[in-house]
């Protein structure tokens, strides 16, 4: 078994204990904080960061998390891996209680390019959990990409065994329309001419509404042709999802460089991005 199979399955395991957390928040009546940018925050958010967190401190690797603490970049450059983390991607979603929020792991690694004030870093593994449908997406760099349903009902297993019986991406479709997955919560006139175009390429289009990374699995699995991002998101909401695209065959382009997204910027703030 290789390193990123053997890290990945510690992946698992800290994104199973935090669907267990989440959903045992899910249950009751849910308190919501603001934090300093009036992004809401919950329970279910903190008690997801310290399973994570304990988890993946067995792998030895540093953790990146929205919930955890900032650290200066030349610190975290410096990182030849690391996990980049978002506890419960979706919380606006987790409020609202639509199901559509998900537990977002990623296995970062230098790409091989200079470190700078636009990145140093790729995903070369993901783990993506949707806790209330016990859905896990997950992909390691030359593994390939793979859904599983009713996930739980293999934990323990290790991530080449569950790959054996998952559903490898992308999925057959057999959609007629080019499809466009686009934000619930975000939308932009940058997103409305990006649709009119390809109305313009393809003639029908259809657009699919989804909360949270689900919308970069959609693309994943083939659900959708093209998620494009013309709005603000951070470097943990996203990279989980390009490990489990790249695996797939699909990329998710800095719409600014036209290449892929590059993680452990100065700011951990993306640029536009659109996942094809």
């Amino acid at each position: 078994m290789n390193q990123l199979q053997s890290l990945l399955d510690h992946g698992i395991v800290a994104a199973f204990a935090a669907g267990k957390e989440i959903m045992d928040v899910y249950a009751r009546p849910i308190n919501v904080e603001l934090k300093d940018d009036k992004s809401p925050l919950t329970e279910a958010d903190k008690r997801a960061h310290r399973a994570i967190a304990a988890e993946l401190a067995k792998t030895g690797l540093p953790v990146l998390s929205e919930e955890g603490k900032a650290l200066p970049p030349d610190e975290r450059q410096a990182w030849p891996m690391y996990w980049l983390v978002d506890p419960l991607d979706g919380t606006k979603e987790f409020i609202k209680r639509n199901g559509e929020f998900t537990v977002n792991i990623a296995l970062m690694a230098r790409d091989g390019e200079p470190a700078g004030a636009l990145g140093s870093h790729r995903p070369v593994g993901g783990v993506l959990y949707v806790p209330v449908k016990d859905i896990l997406y997950f992909a390691w760099e030359g593994g390939g990409a793979y859904r599983q349903d009713q996930a739980t009902t293999l934990e323990g297993k290790a991530a080449y065994e569950r790959a054996a019986s998952a559903v490898r991406l992308p999925m057959p479709n057999h959609r007629k329309a080019f499809t466009i997955v686009a934000s619930r919560s975000h939308s932009s006139p940058d997103t409305d001419a990006y649709i009119e175009r390809m109305e313009r390429e393809h003639g029908k289009v259809e657009t699919v509404s989804m909360g949270s990374a689900l919308k970069i699995c959609l693309v994943a699995e083939g659900a959708a042709d093209a998620y494009p991002r013309y709005a603000p998101t951070m470097e943990w909401d996203t990279a989980a999802g390009q490990a489990i695209a790249n695996g797939a065959g699909k990329t998710l382009i800095d719409v600014s460089t036209g290449a892929p997204m590059r993680y452990n910027k100065h700011e951990l703030l993306n640029q536009w991005f659109i996942v094809q």
